[in-house]
């Protein structure tokens, strides 16, 4: 893969909270934001005219797995096959605890081994709940910030209503990083598509 603006991977919440209609509502979301025309146009206007992205699934430790490998996003049939992808996706790990930590250190690995070379890493983290085993997300971030990765988190609050205070105190960090909230799963599409115009904007546009 050749280089490009921006290595982004979605890191999706796929515990035990997230009933079948909720993950459906959010992959949908997911899939109508990088079907949107000003999303896919910026998902190939940077300078390199192209975005590297990735979907990991992940619930309880030693429950996360890629759902959609990298794929270059340089226009809008490009997005759009991503989108399908998206939308299509297998619930591919367990339901079980929120392992937020654990998620997001396969996050970071996966950026890691992004096979394109990118100006810019960042995690995109989705969910409904605060980390309740495995490690803590704080070390994590602190770790992917040392590595030179910004860590974004939209929060759904229909189970926790003091999510976001959570995300913004122990998941996002980096250059420009910012945490979001969806009232409820009703409202996950466009909050993420915002999310998403403001990931690929970067720190300087958003």
């Amino acid at each position: 893969m050749e280089r490009v603006d921006l290595a982004l991977c979605l890191a999706v919440d796929a515990s035990g909270s997230v009933d079948f209609a909720e993950f459906g509502l959010m992959l949908g979301g997911y899939a109508a934001a990088f079907r949107d025309a000003g999303i896919a146009a910026a998902l190939a206007g940077g300078p390199r005219g192209a975005t590297a992205a990735a979907m990991l699934l992940w619930s309880r430790p030693g429950a996360q797995e890629v759902a959609v490998p990298w794929t270059r996003l340089d226009g809008a049939a490009a997005a759009a096959l991503f989108a399908e992808a998206v939308e299509n996706a297998p619930r591919v790990v367990p339901p079980g605890a929120t392992a937020l930590g654990e998620g997001m250190a396969a996050g970071l690995a996966l950026l890691a081994a992004c096979p394109a070379e990118a100006a810019r890493l960042v995690l995109d983290v989705s969910g409904d709940g605060r980390n309740n085993q495995g490690r803590p997300p704080g070390p994590v971030r602190d770790t992917g910030v040392a590595a030179g990765v910004t860590i974004n988190a939209l929060a759904v609050l229909n189970e926790e209503p003091d999510l976001l205070a959570h995300y913004r105190a122990e998941v996002i960090g980096g250059p420009g990083a910012f945490a979001m909230a969806a009232p409820d799963y009703e409202s996950f599409a466009e909050a993420i598509r915002e999310k998403l115009r403001r990931e690929i904007a970067g720190p300087l546009l958003a």
